[in-house]
């Protein structure tokens, strides 16, 4: 082989390896952490308190009413428990939607998440 054609042949090994390596560090590293979760808390927060409202008003015993109480009791100490498990589990930064001005093409909408992390008994 002449010295011109290992020169190539170097040069072209060399470009595919680096090529390889920007490409496996985009989707490894970069294309993840641009990812941003965001969670609707304020409707997660509106929809169990109607449904607490709902059922203390349609409550006939001091029983139902106190079932209700523990329900949102439980509520109130599972909620911030299940947003603290969220970026965990997505590997992302979680922010509330209403500090997030736009969608891009790298966020995540969590909420059904939180709503079934906080459904769970």
């Amino acid at each position: 082989m002449t010295p011109r054609t290992l020169l190539l042949a170097n040069a072209l090994v060399s470009l595919v390896v680096v090529a390889v390596a920007q490409l496996l560090y985009d989707r490894q590293v970069i294309r993840p952490a641009r990812t941003v979760g965001v969670v609707d808390l304020a409707e997660v927060y509106r929809v169990k308190e109607d449904e607490f409202t709902r059922r203390l008003t349609a409550a006939r015993s001091d029983e139902e009413r106190q079932a209700t109480l523990q329900m949102a009791r439980s509520f109130a100490q599972r909620l911030p428990v299940a947003l603290e498990s969220l970026p965990a589990e997505c590997g992302c930064l979680v922010l509330l939607k209403a500090s997030v001005a736009g969608p891009t093409p790298y966020t995540v909408d969590l909420t059904s998440r939180l709503r079934q992390k906080v459904e769970a008994p």
